[in-house]
């Protein structure tokens, strides 16, 4: 880069116009200001200076101008994934398969147990009373390579009373005494025969599974599993009223007997 300055002296000095031009120098010549430490040629008229702005080495210009600022958002707090499977301080540390009713073959819950008042007997067109007894059950085991609690829960009792009807309830049914009823009167699970003869009564009871892989967390399976018992018979009589020598027990062929 040439540097051309021309300056003009006044009258007062007695001298004409003084043009100073910079001519080329060396790469290392340094030029700062109006002091330099390059070779100055005069020759009476011009004055020539030249100096290499640029250098191999030399440090980059400064810029002290401040980062422009951005005008987005500050980021917020990281919020904690969901937990969808065994977690650790509200993070998954594993995935657990969804499990099927197939998956869970292996496991069976307890058959409930059928009973009925008057014990093994009814009157035509007066309630049977049926109680069925199931509970909660839990069973460890394991599934898919996973040790697992299965728990089953009782949701419904479907009984089939043996004379081509049944009913659905979601208790077992209790007992005349517990519920603080008269003997022959109407439960949530009683059934009136319309005629003489011997029935066999059964119940299905319906579980819902659900599955822990040890985080206690209760994941549910879909659909029910179901156990039954039977086996129950109930002798159906009727009762008349008669004046008799004996009773029946005595004398089986007796009027109304």
């Amino acid at each position: 880069m040439r540097l051309n300055l021309s300056i003009l002296l006044g009258v007062a000095l007695g001298v004409g116009s003084l043009s100073l031009a910079a001519p080329a120098m060396a790469d290392d010549c340094d030029f700062s200001g109006w002091q330099s430490e390059c070779d100055v040629s005069n020759s009476g008229s011009h004055v020539d200076i030249s100096a290499g702005l640029n250098r191999p080495g030399s440090p980059p210009p400064r810029n002290d101008a401040a980062p422009p600022r951005s005008n987005a958002p500050a980021p917020g707090p990281v919020e904690p994934e969901e937990c969808t499977g065994l977690c650790r301080d509200s993070y998954s540390v594993a995935t657990v398969p969804d499990l099927t009713l197939a998956d869970l073959a292996s496991f069976r819950p307890a058959r409930p147990s059928l009973s009925g008042e008057p014990a093994g007997f009814g009157v035509v067109g007066m309630p049977a009373n049926l109680v069925a007894t199931a509970s909660e059950q839990t069973i460890p085991g394991t599934v898919l390579g996973w040790d697992v609690t299965v728990r089953f829960t009782p949701v419904a009792f479907a009984f089939d009373h043996g004379d081509g009807t049944s009913a659905v309830a979601s208790t077992g049914g209790a007992t005349w005494e517990d519920l603080g009823q008269a003997q022959f009167t109407p439960t949530a699970t009683s059934h009136a025969y319309g005629r003489r003869g011997t029935y066999d009564v059964s119940v299905t009871v319906r579980y819902e599974a659900s599955v822990d892989f040890g985080s206690g967390t209760w994941r549910p399976v879909p659909g029910y599993v179901t156990a039954s018992a039977g086996g129950y018979a109930v002798e159906v009589v009727e009762v008349r009223t008669a004046l008799v020598e004996r009773t029946c027990r005595e004398n089986p062929r007796g009027p109304g007997c």
